[in-house]
């Protein structure tokens, strides 16, 4: 009885190891449409300073700026940047009137200080992504969130066109 107490013993905390290294170790769900898109969002990045170069840029082409917030884990995020760059014809609306910035948000950098300048509260009023809109000398024109741009798993050609072409720059 003793032999058999041990053993039940002994494979009940082997089997109890292996299942909860498991579960531990598979905290986060592989999403393979999540892992196939770009991933336009840097952390490292300083946000600040690059805003700072658009805006110069802007200037220079007289063109207004789109910052996309958001981030690599958001898919959502990530289908609007494949969606824009997909589509002729707001690729084109794009490069001929806007620079564009996609604006971090991620436990390694949450760039507070930027999004309380432009845009404070909004993503947790909006959720990601959402879009600030700022004229050529960097001034706010708009916040913008971006679930009512979505169509199914996707995003609104006629709905995302008027949404850029209402904030065109004035040339």
């Amino acid at each position: 009885m003793k032999k058999l107490t041990l053993i039940l013993g002994i494979v009940l905390t082997v089997l109890f190891t292996t299942t909860n290294s498991e579960i531990f170790a598979q905290t986060k769900k592989p999403n393979p449409e999540l892992d196939s898109l770009a991933k336009p969002y840097h952390p490292e990045a300083d946000a600040q300073k690059d805003i700072d170069s658009l805006v110069v840029l802007a200037q220079k082409e007289n063109k207004n700026i789109i910052v996309q917030a958001g981030g690599n884990w958001c898919i959502w995020c990530l289908r609007f940047n494949n969606y824009i760059h997909e589509n002729k014809k707001i690729a084109g609306l794009l490069n001929d009137n806007f620079v564009y910035y996609h604006l971090n948000f991620s436990p390694e950098n949450k760039n507070e200080a930027v999004f309380n300048k432009y845009a404070p509260g909004k993503g947790q009023e909006y959720g990601y992504p959402f879009f600030i809109v700022l004229d050529k000398n960097g001034k706010v024109l708009t916040t913008r969130e971006s679930g009512n741009l979505e169509a199914g798993k996707g995003y609104d050609e006629t709905k995302v066109l008027a949404f850029f072409n209402e904030w065109l720059p004035k040339k």
